[in-house]
Formats: structure tokens, C-alpha cells, sequence
């Protein structure tokens, strides 16, 4: 063993022992998350598209300002600076995203896959020495139990979302109508997927459980505890594929909305 730290401490970038293929799932990392950032940020500018009859897209709920029935406080505000561009999804999506950007299963693995710190177990990394989350920038990463609290918030308002999903307006006779179309089940999944990776944050288990030095005296924050624990478990795979759905579900009301997708009504 200090026969094999010392060739890692000096040998080049990328030098290892190991025999496998370890630089697939840092690669796989750097490209699923740079084509979500591509992705979101592209459809953040469009401002448009994003609803489609009881619709809502994720990247733009809630909807705070803007032009759709769905809109809160109505079109594009006065105080906007006529030189920026606007859309909806510019007042919410830096919670979610901050939620994510500070999430500990997310930094162990944006770190490899973008940093190379390191780029994977036993691999060497670009840099001599290791500062660590104390300094800045990094320290800024603690406010991640802050964003929980939006995060939680964020799941009650896609949740109300769904319900809307569920009502359908003839355009005919202008009466409204209980459906189930397959965009509220995508809806619907979506909150199912962020639910799980939200209920297994580190920072909710801590909250609920992790502060009490004995979790038997306290049966209810045990039980609490160990629910949040059973998410946490599987907290990478939760964080994906609520990752990919979130992404999916604003698709798939966009090519509704364009008329490039059909909405089949199941009900």
C-alpha cells in the first residue's frame, strides 16, 4: 500500500494500477450531465412552448410571470430590464438547479467527471494538493440543506400541477372535464422520480433523524429516519432518472405544444 500512494502522488494525469475500464462512468457523467445543462438551458431561453392545454412544463413551474393561463401574476413585469431577455423559467430554475448543483451524490460526481478530483478511485489527478470544501468557492456548497427547503416546496407545487393535468377544457363549448391524458401520467411520474430523490437527501436524513444521539427514545423520527434512509440507498439512481424524466416531461409538453406529438387522451 505506501509502495502504491507513492506512484500515485507522482505519477502523470490518468496513471493507475487498476486493469478495468475505469474511465467509462466519469465520461458516461460528463456527458449525461453536459446534455442536461445543453438541454435546460436551451429550452429556458425559448419562452415559449412550454404549455399545452392543463400542461405545465417543469422548467417553468411555477409559472410567476408570464403569458399562459397557468401564469401567476400575469405577463413579462414592468421591473424587467427592457435589454434582458425574459422568460418564466429564469425566476424558478435556479432552485431546483441549486438544489442539484450542491447535492452531495452530484458533487462526488461532477467532481470526477468534469474536475478530475480525482477522475476516478486510485487515479492520478491533475493537481499536487487538495484544498478541500473549506475554502471558496467550494464552501458555498453548504448551503445545500437551504436549497433542501425550496426543493421540498418545488414538490407541492409540479404535485398541484398534476392535478391541473387532470382537467381538460373542450375548446368547442368551453366546459371543463376530468381526463387523464398521457401527459399527465408524464407529469405525474416526474413528481413521483423528484419525490424519491428529494426524500433521500443527506441533508433530510440529518434533519429528520441524524441531529439525536439515541433515534430508539424518539419511535417517530426513527421511523422518519429510516424511510428517508431507504430512498438514500438508491439516492444515484434517483437523482438520474429524475434527471432524465424532468428533462422528458418539458419535451414532451414542448412537441405537444409545437404539434410535433399527439396527447392520446387514455380516460
Amino acid at each position: 500500500m505506501p509502495q502504491l500512494e507513492l506512484i500515485l502522488s507522482k505519477g502523470k494525469f490518468g496513471q493507475t494500477v487498476r486493469s478495468d475500464a475505469w474511465w467509462v462512468q466519469p465520461l458516461s457523467v460528463f456527458l449525461g450531465l453536459s446534455a442536461f445543462i445543453i438541454y435546460s438551458t436551451w429550452a429556458a431561453f425559448q419562452g415559449e412552448h412550454y404549455t399545452s392545454g392543463p400542461y405545465l412544463s417543469p422548467f417553468y413551474s411555477p409559472e410567476v410571470f408570464g403569458d399562459s393561463q397557468h401564469s401567476w401574476f400575469g405577463p413579462r413585469p414592468v421591473w424587467w430590464p427592457l435589454w434582458l431577455p425574459f422568460s418564466p423559467a429564469f425566476l424558478i430554475l435556479w432552485a431546483p438547479g441549486g438544489f442539484r448543483l450542491t447535492c452531495y451524490y452530484y458533487r462526488g460526481a461532477y467532481y470526477k467527471a468534469f474536475w478530475a478530483d480525482p477522475p476516478s478511485c486510485t487515479v492520478s489527478e491533475p493537481r499536487s494538493h487538495y484544498r478541500g470544501e473549506n475554502s471558496f468557492p467550494l464552501s458555498i456548497q453548504n448551503i445545500h440543506r437551504y436549497f433542501l427547503y425550496l426543493a421540498l416546496l418545488f414538490l407541492v407545487f409540479l404535485s398541484y400541477d398534476v392535478w391541473k393535468a387532470l382537467w381538460f377544457t373542450d375548446p368547442a363549448t368551453g366546459t371543463t372535464s376530468f381526463g387523464i391524458g398521457i401527459g399527465t401520467l408524464v407529469l405525474a411520474t416526474n413528481v413521483i422520480l423528484l419525490g424519491g430523490y428529494t426524500f433521500g437527501c443527506h441533508s433530510l436524513r440529518h434533519l429528520v433523524g441524524g441531529v439525536l444521539d439515541r433515534l430508539s427514545g424518539a419511535p417517530v423520527r426513527r421511523s422518519l429516519y429510516n424511510c428517508v434512509g431507504c430512498f438514500n440507498r438508491r439516492h444515484m439512481l434517483w437523482a438520474w432518472l429524475s434527471l432524465f424524466w424532468v428533462g422528458f416531461s418539458d419535451l414532451y409538453v414542448r412537441l405537444c405544444s409545437m404539434g410535433a406529438w399527439t396527447d392520446w387522451r387514455i380516460l
